[in-house]
């Protein structure tokens, strides 16, 4: 693995950071790319469940991801109340508010830092995956993170970890209008905003709204940090 990534050239000259950005909605928006890469987005979206499960007191039984890229979290706790709430809650705004910390970092230069913390998150989670895709999933994503992280140079470091920002921004919104198309056509309807909208009387579209607008937002202070610069390039 250390000499494929070394065989990666590193960048001298500079890219303008909108042409990544073009790169990650490419990536996103592409049927193809989207149906492998959502994995990283289902990571995230599960792992952000998990970890406000456990804040708020909840036990963490276990997740699983599966083939089709969607996922599942089940904690032991409260059936009603904010702390079922606050995890129902978390799962879409963690993806984009987890690409709103990556692009923070990198208009920080703290690029290394960025990719060996998500490096230690992945093997976190991989305590509490309970099937063979989810395992198999979260050590394809860590290993790529962490060739990089050890052996790649910087501009390779760069441009992975900023193509990682806007991936997740970017990624963070798309399942949104996915699960909107699913309800107008009346499916979904065990989706985190219909058992929000039952343990609670506010609506699922409010909470759909809600999810939109973090992840709009995410995106706008995102794009401002990760324009800033321009990435070394060959």
């Amino acid at each position: 693995m250390e000499d494929v990534v070394r065989l990666l050239p590193d960048f001298s000259g500079t890219l303008p950071a909108s042409v990544v950005a073009l790169l990650a909605l490419v990536l996103v928006t592409y049927r193809a790319s989207w149906t492998v890469l959502r994995n990283v987005v289902t990571i995230a979206h599960e792992g952000g469940h998990a970890v406000v499960a456990l804040l708020s007191g909840r036990r963490l039984n276990g997740i699983r991801l599966h083939s089709d890229t969607s996922g599942l979290t089940v904690s032991t706790g409260p059936a009603h109340g904010p702390g079922m709430v606050l995890t129902l809650f978390a799962g879409y705004p963690a993806v984009s508010l987890l690409g709103l910390v990556a692009a923070w970092l990198v208009s920080a230069d703290r690029v290394s830092l960025l990719l060996r913390a998500a490096v230690v998150a992945l093997a976190l989670l991989l305590v509490a995956l309970r099937n063979l895709y989810g395992v198999l999933s979260v050590l394809l994503t860590g290993t790529a993170l962490f060739a990089v992280s050890w052996w790649a140079g910087p501009g390779v470091q760069l441009l992975f970890a900023q193509l990682l920002g806007w991936f997740l921004l970017l990624g963070g919104i798309r399942p949104l209008f996915e699960l909107s198309g699913k309800r107008r056509r009346g499916g979904a309807g065990n989706s985190d905003a219909d058992q929000l909208a039952r343990l609670t009387a506010a609506p699922a579209m409010l909470w759909l709204s809600l999810w939109l607008l973090i992840a709009f937002g995410a995106l706008a202070v995102g794009a401002n940090w990760l324009l800033t610069d321009l990435i070394p390039f060959w």
